[in-house]
């Protein structure tokens, strides 16, 4: 396993649209595992494959907060939601790909989504709360939608120009 680096926000990269995964494989295996080292690193509870410059149909997530609880590392692949609740959650979601800034998003409380996972099964698993939160927030990603997409225009653009800045300050050394 090795740690990836994670594309920052203006990239082109982090706003195209996604290629299914056509079978699970050795490399895919790899992916996921990197990916999901690369997000504990962060550290974050959600890291999807164009973060880290792969442009294909996969995110890792574990969203377990609490001590003592027990990780839950998920890779999915082709995930879709299939189902949403009429209820909906606002959290201050953030980015790995925009780091240190953060708003409020409100999405669906509840998501039913099917995946691909690495044993080549489909699954399918309600989420509730952070879990759906995290869930749609990288299947944006895979759509070439961000966190900040969902904010009006002003803080969108003030965000986006804090984060030029950012990689500029950060080519110069």
């Amino acid at each position: 396993m090795s740690i990836r680096p994670i594309l920052i926000h203006p990239d082109p990269r982090l706003k195209k649209l996604c290629q299914p995964i056509e079978s699970v494989s050795t490399d895919i295996g790899k992916l996921a595992e990197d990916m999901l080292e690369t997000m504990y690193d962060a550290p974050g509870v959600g890291l999807a494959a164009p973060q880290v410059g792969v442009l294909k149909r996969l995110f890792v997530m574990d969203c377990v907060k609490e001590e003592g609880e027990s990780p839950r590392p998920m890779a999915l692949i082709n995930p879709e939601i299939i189902a949403t609740s009429d209820e909906v959650n606002t959290y201050e979601e953030g980015c790995l790909s925009i780091p240190e800034h953060y708003a409020e998003v409100t999405r669906p409380k509840r998501v039913t989504l099917r995946w691909l996972g690495l044993d080549g099964k489909t699954h399918e698993e309600e989420f509730d709360g952070l879990w759906a939160t995290c869930a749609q927030h990288e299947l944006d990603h895979l759509n070439g939608k961000l966190f900040i997409d969902h904010l009006g225009t002003i803080k969108r653009s003030m965000i986006t120009r804090k984060m030029q800045k950012l990689k500029r300050d950060k080519a110069r050394g």
